[in-house]
């Protein structure tokens, strides 16, 4: 049976996805003109401007008059408050790091709030975040063992783009979310927690914890965050935008 081929426009825009993907365009960069990218695919400046659109809503770019398309993020939020650290870096344009401190195959002392999410063996990610070398955020991920089988340090780059914990667990363990439950307060920083972030215990820092669930509402992991640094929510639309690690 013949099928039909791909419209142009879709032939574009899945080529800048994957080229997106890759790496080719970081984050907070420009892409080149409709009109170079047009040239470049042999097709009109309408039909690369369609598949241009559809990243725009899509989340992977932003339209600014004048400026042309920029690169927004490689993990767009969709339909959770989930965005990228790293991305939100980039754009800003800082230098974001990700120092692994450990990885525990499968935590056998869970606290209470990750057990009663999972009723199945977790694996804890325990990462620190930093911002142009400094320490800034601590973050401890919870998750079922069985969804990422093969854990190990060689997974978790420590600059670049790929630093993201949300593409790594997207692309190097195929793990899906569609909704996310944040809770941010105020806490005293734990002794742990003020070792790797550089302050005194009991120093007053924001704790964030995110629960994120697949399409059948079942929890896929648990982010409990100190930070030394702000959240900064953006609103756009009915859409609200965080910052998580």
């Amino acid at each position: 049976m013949n099928t039909r081929p791909a419209a142009k426009y879709q032939i574009v825009h899945d080529e800048l996805l994957r080229r997106l993907k890759a790496g080719m365009y970081s984050v907070g960069t420009r892409l080149p003109s409709e009109e170079a990218l047009a040239q470049s695919f042999g097709v009109s400046r309408v039909t690369t401007r369609r598949a241009l659109e559809i990243l725009v809503d899509a989340g992977y770019l932003i339209s600014r008059q004048g400026s042309g398309y920029l690169v927004n993020t490689l993990s767009p939020p969709e339909t959770t408050c989930l965005t990228s650290f790293t991305d939100m870096m980039l754009r800003e344009g800082r230098v974001p790091g990700a120092r692994l401190i450990e990885i525990r195959e499968q935590d056998p002392t869970p606290p209470a709030e990750v057990t009663a999410l999972f009723d199945e063996p977790v694996a804890l990610i325990r990462r620190l975040r930093t911002v142009d070398g400094a320490p800034k955020l601590l973050v401890n991920t919870w998750l079922p063992c069985r969804l990422v089988p093969g854990l190990s340090p060689d997974d978790f780059p420590e600059e670049g783009q790929d630093q993201s914990i949300l593409r790594i667990l997207t692309e190097r363990f195929h793990i899906d979310w569609g909704r996310a439950c944040e809770t941010v307060g105020s806490c005293a920083a734990p002794a742990d927690a003020a070792k790797w972030l550089g302050i005194k215990p009991d120093t007053p820092i924001l704790s964030q914890a995110c629960t994120a669930f697949d399409d059948d509402q079942k929890p896929v992991f648990f982010d409990q965050v100190y930070r030394v640094s702000p959240i900064t929510y953006n609103l756009v639309g009915s859409r609200r935008q965080a910052d998580p690690a």
